[in-house]
């Protein structure tokens, strides 16, 4: 490797792979060291001299001079030292310079090589360290491809990360170019390749972080957000909590006509985000993630189950569009929450019978569908369309129209 190939390199690794000078320093030394040992057996005699600037570097072989030569690696004769003059003696070190040729083609080529691998193995370590103390960080980046499992993404430097479809938002398609924000899910090395980077859309830490950018009384920790809940694309509740009573938390979040929420709502696709003011009240938190649902009565249930009970017309509010507000409340309060339907006052001296009445008529499998969209008597299943018991209920025309025929009949005369 000629001076002018060596310079090059140097200013290659130098320049493009941004590491720091003491640890380049060391990966040259201990590149040339190993070269060197593979060559003469030992690189324990040998000083190396790098001048990454200069793009010098200068080998000399330390050897012992003897009378008569037992290791020509670590010794030299006397005889050969002194042909020309005499200014060495027996004892003393003779520090002769090594020029690269003598590596040979082949050894020249390793030295390129191996250090070629030490630095891409820094630029991974570096590149994982990176973003392994950014996890939970929100990232923003451009596409560079999209496939059908994922998305390519890349930051300013080019490297990439990754958007797997199950980190996405139900429904959003991103096309080259697009900028995409996102927060940094994991950070993984397989098989010593290049760090594995995943971000997330879904995640309720992304939503968090939102919440954090556009109020910043949560950023200065007056306000606190206790705990975030998603079904991505759909709905989410985010409960949060002030510590000074001279702040509204709910207000705050939203902002003067919803100015605050609404680019975070834009951010997640248009997903409905409920912002509901924290509480240890475990009853009075369920009817706070419950609303716009008007609850009756709340009753905890043996099987660690919470039962609440709501009017007919308050059912459907409190369960939400396909079960989510119920799901949602749920995950928020740490117990399934079940909706049953209570009977107006009206009603009470009307004759009705529990639909577990009837499971030796009906599978016990669909009066659960039926009681988790609120409907837990006869009269309540009645009072609904068959159109809306089979969408709501996820049965078939025929077996709604079944039960119908079984629960009418409970009634004829």
């Amino acid at each position: 490797m000629e001076k002018t190939e060596l310079k090059d390199a140097f200013a290659e690794f130098k320049n493009l792979k941004n590491i720091d000078r003491p640890t380049m320093m060391g990966v040259l030394e201990d590149v040339f060291k190993t070269q060197l040992a593979k060559t003469y057996g030992t690189s324990d005699n040998f000083d190396i001299i790098i001048n990454i600037d200069k793009g010098d570097c200068e080998i000399y072989r330390n050897r012992e001079v003897v009378e008569e030569v037992e290791d020509p690696n670590t010794q030299i004769a006397i005889a050969e030292v002194n042909r020309d003059s005499d200014e060495y003696e027996i004892g003393e070190t003779y520090a002769e310079k090594v020029e690269m040729k003598s590596f040979g083609r082949r050894g020249i080529l390793n030295i390129r090589q191996n250090l070629q691998g030490r630095i891409m193995d820094i630029e991974k370590a570096n590149l994982y360290n990176k973003y392994i103390a950014k996890i939970g960080e929100i990232f923003t980046g451009e596409v560079y491809q999209t496939w059908s499992k994922e998305v390519l993404i890349l930051d300013e430097d080019g490297n990439e990360l990754r958007l797997p479809k199950s980190e996405q938002i139900p429904g959003e398609h991103f096309k080259k170019n697009d900028t995409v924000k996102a927060i940094i899910k994991s950070v993984e090395m397989k098989n010593n390749t290049t760090p594995y980077i995943v971000l997330s859309r879904t995640s309720e830490e992304f939503l968090e972080k939102l919440f954090e950018q556009e109020v910043p009384e949560i950023y200065d920790g007056l306000i606190t957000i206790k705990k975030v809940v998603r079904i991505p694309g759909e709905r989410a509740k985010v409960a949060v909590e002030s510590y000074d009573e001279r702040i509204d938390p709910i207000g705050a979040c939203i902002g003067v006509k919803g100015a605050r929420i609404i680019g975070i709502v834009r951010e997640l696709r248009n997903e409905n985000i409920d912002v509901l003011q924290w509480t240890n009240n475990t009853q009075l938190l369920i009817q706070r993630a419950l609303s716009p649902a008007k609850i009756s009565s709340i009753v905890p249930g043996e099987d660690g189950k919470i039962k609440v009970y709501m009017l007919p017309d308050e059912v459907k509010k409190g369960i939400g569009k396909g079960g989510c507000n119920i799901k949602l409340a749920s995950m928020l309060v740490g117990q399934e929450i079940e909706v049953w339907r209570e009977l107006p006052k009206q009603d009470e001296e009307e004759e009705d019978v529990l639909l577990s009445e009837f499971e030796n008529e009906i599978d016990p499998w669909i009066i659960e569908r039926l009681q988790a969209i609120g409907c837990d008597t006869a009269k309540s299943v009645l009072a609904l369309s068959p159109e809306d018991i089979a969408r709501r209920a996820d049965l078939e025309d025929e077996t709604v129209a079944e039960v119908l025929d079984i629960l009418r009949s409970e009634f004829e005369e």
